[in-house]
């Protein structure tokens, strides 16, 4: 779950992370009342949207004098903020953070996040502040640092030091940026985050360290642990097809092709996606109806990725092992027959009661195509995704 800047700022406040002084705001007027109480002369606007890249999108203004952001928070509010995360269908913006301007005589990147390949916390920091820092890591990887955290020691204090130096902090800076890193890896910790980024950490022309943006991201699977922190979810922000799916347990994600994968388990989905692939065809979704499917979820789930425009075939792919393969099968057909299916559907079922689905989809007088195997259906649904007849 991810957090908007002004909410994530908050919580950085309440551990002691240094951050301008701000307001949310949600309409004109209420900016230009922000930017009064927070005294002038200069300001930034921001949209307030779960992307990066707002700068470069129109996202951020600085505004010297009210007018400029009355305009600035006007041309934002009520818009959809398209950035390089976002594509092209952008986010609503529907609230703007008003914020005191800030001198910056430095701009430093800071994260944590967990390296998969080692299964620790790292924390990662550039002294290309401000830039992407997958465009850093790519054309200038010797500017990154970064300290991998023993869960049983903790994050040290010489870690944080050892980063500090590698940036080129001095003096008062280097406990300044060793505190900052401490309590960003208690938050972490403590609030369940998948990930905290501060892009830019500035260092101020007074010497001071300061973030000057903040993200942070919650593992999902944690949030019912922090109630408080479900309450700043925005459903504005999130794909409505993958929220859809959230509430009939179905684990969706939207993809950029034409072939609707529906399949139990969240390994055979991925496989079944990378055979698409290699048999030159593209994804449209990703969905995991889960281990215990039932016939009314994969109705549920046929009317989710139907509700596609860019779809042009299905491919079901069931293996039965908890679940038996007739109760898809009989699910299969009601969605069909109840969604109204007008387009191919490849079906491969194999595992408990396998026989007795084929049976079941055979005498159903409905178009389905069979598929004895992955790869075999995979063929099958690329070519009538192509507009081929199935060999």
């Amino acid at each position: 779950m991810n957090l908007h800047e002004y909410q994530a700022k908050e919580i950085f406040r309440h551990y002691g992370i240094p951050v301008p002084a701000g307001q949310v705001a949600a309409s004109a007027e209420e900016a230009v009342a922000a930017a009064k109480a927070l005294g002038g002369p200069v300001w930034v606007v921001k949209a307030q949207v779960h992307a990066g890249g707002r700068g470069k999108a129109g996202g951020v203004k600085l505004a010297r004098d009210l007018d400029a952001v009355r305009a600035a928070a006007q041309g934002m509010l009520g818009t959809r903020l398209a950035t390089k995360q976002t594509g092209p269908e952008g986010l609503p913006v529907e609230k703007v953070y008003v914020e005191a301007g800030s001198e910056i005589a430095r701009e430093i990147y800071l994260s944590l996040t967990l390296n998969r390949e080692k299964g620790r916390i790292a924390m990662i920091a550039s002294s290309a502040g401000g830039m992407e820092i997958e465009e850093v890591a790519e054309k200038t990887p010797e500017q990154i640092l970064s300290v991998t955290v023993h869960p049983a020691a903790g994050f040290q204090a010489h870690q944080a030091r050892e980063l500090a130096f590698g940036l080129g902090l001095q003096g008062e800076q280097i406990k300044q940026f060793q505190s900052i890193a401490l309590a960003l890896y208690r938050l972490y910790l403590e609030q369940d985050a998948s990930l905290l980024e501060i892009n830019p950490l500035i260092v101020t022309r007074s010497g001071s360290l300061v973030a000057l943006d903040a993200k942070i991201n919650i593992d999902p699977n944690a949030v019912y642990r922090h109630p408080e922190l479900a309450k700043l979810r925005d459903a504005s922000q999130e794909d409505p097809m993958e929220r859809k799916a959230a509430e009939h347990e179905l684990n969706y994600v939207s993809l950029d092709g034409d072939i609707a994968c529906m399949v139990n388990g969240a390994g055979l989905a991925m496989a079944t996606m990378d055979l698409i692939k290699l048999h030159g065809g593209q994804p449209a979704n990703f969905l995991d109806v889960g281990g215990g499917a039932t016939s009314e979820r994969v109705t549920h789930a046929f009317q989710l990725i139907l509700s596609n425009p860019k779809v042009t075939a299905v491919l079901v792919n069931i293996f039965g092992g908890i679940v038996r393969c007739d109760m898809i099968a009989d699910g299969v057909i009601n969605a069909v027959k109840n969604v109204g299916v007008k387009v191919p559907v490849v079906v491969r079922l194999e595992g408990t009661n396998a026989d007795k689905a084929r049976e079941v989809l055979s005498g159903s007088g409905l178009t389905i195509t069979p598929a004895t195997d992955l790869t075999d259906a995979a063929r099958k649904v690329v070519a009538l995704a192509a507009g081929k007849v199935a060999a």
